[in-house]
């Protein structure tokens, strides 16, 4: 089994949860710059687009080197598809790659694909095999023209990574699910996903049903993390972490290997730290988060607007400022509206 850079982490691990429309490369290089996690996994994208030259899609897959270890998450249904994805990812110097088993979204599960695999469990392993043969290939000298990847998704991942010196060499594949669809299965779906061996399997506590209702089962988590031991594949939870001590905690009482979080980063980027920023120290940051992320060239400003949100809470004049932010068209009107905040609410 290659189990890659998840070999050398250092327990407990404690991650950056993939979330989509959060854990754009923006938000990761924040995250890893003020607070470094054991990982962090790029947001979900869907195999069947890239397969077809869907080239937006790939924004999602950028990244800088300070990320490291970083994991690109791909879903979808088409078994070929995820092999020409593999191939591609190893080209562009990932250092591992999850499969999505486990998003809960209609538009998502009702195609198969996500938290939809846990009711075709021969095709999750069947997928898993692609993208390990994927890497395989890869190791073994194949290119992405020889795999069949897109001519167009050819050109903008190798025009993404110039002068990224990629070694051709294994990288680990890993799962991220649920304990079940509609029901807990936790048991017969560790044990089908376990004779596929992947590298590392990250279990979030609640049924595809539950979505993000209820409060995640870590009863479950620590009846898979059990399935695991010996076995050579790690276990991690994930689900209604609030802390770094809460991680910690958890890890412990439930025998995992470690846990990914995901909402607690919101506003949070130094999560992973453990220096909690005074106010002026976090508008700081945020006005750089809103910065980093024009200078990552032609992207639509209202997509960060969530983030600087989040960033004002638990002060006096949070919510003004925050109906500021949201309306914030760039960088410069935020740092405006950071400015007439500071002028009416003196530090």
């Amino acid at each position: 089994m290659n189990r890659g850079f998840w070999d050398n982490l250092e327990l407990p691990i404690i991650g950056l949860a993939p979330m989509d429309g959060v854990t754009d490369a923006a938000f990761r290089y924040m995250v890893c710059k003020y607070g470094k996690p054991s990982l962090v996994m790029t947001e979900f994208t869907n195999v069947e687009g890239l397969a077809r030259g869907a080239t937006k899609m790939l924004r999602a897959f950028e990244y800088h080197d300070m990320e490291r270890p970083v994991v690109a998450q791909i879903y979808g249904v088409e078994v070929d598809s995820f092999y020409k994805c593999s191939v591609m990812l190893c080209e562009m110097g990932f250092d591992g790659i999850d499969i999505n088993m486990g998003c809960p979204a209609n538009a998502v599960a009702r195609h198969g694909s996500g938290a939809g695999l846990i009711r075709t469990p021969e095709l999750a392993r069947e997928i898993i095999k692609a993208c390990k043969k994927g890497v395989q290939d890869w190791s073994e000298g194949i290119t992405m023209e020889e795999a069949g990847v897109h001519k167009n998704i050819i050109l903008e991942a190798r025009k993404m990574t110039e002068g990224r010196n990629v070694e051709r060499k294994m990288i680990p594949v890993s799962v991220k699910t649920r304990i079940g669809y509609d029901k807990i299965v936790t048991e017969e779906w560790i044990q089908n996903l376990l004779e596929e061996n992947p590298a590392n399997i990250t279990l979030h506590g609640r049924t595809l049903k539950q979505m993000y209702m209820g409060q995640s089962n870590w009863d479950e988590i620590a009846k898979a993390a059990a399935i695991c031991k010996g076995t050579g594949v790690s276990l991690i939870g994930n689900g209604d972490v609030s802390s770094m001590e809460d991680a910690k905690n958890k890890c412990e009482q439930y025998g995992v290997d470690g846990v990914l979080v995901g909402r607690a980063t919101f506003g949070t980027p130094w999560f992973f730290s453990d220096k909690e920023p005074d106010l002026k120290e976090r508008l700081e940051i945020m006005i750089e988060h809103a910065k980093y992320f024009e200078s990552l060239g032609d992207l639509y400003f209202p997509h960060i607007r969530k983030h600087l949100g989040w960033y004002c809470k638990g002060f006096d004049g949070a919510k003004e400022l925050r109906k500021q932010l949201v309306i914030a068209n760039d960088s410069s009107e935020v740092c405006s509206a950071v400015q007439d905040f500071q002028n009416s609410h003196p530090f």
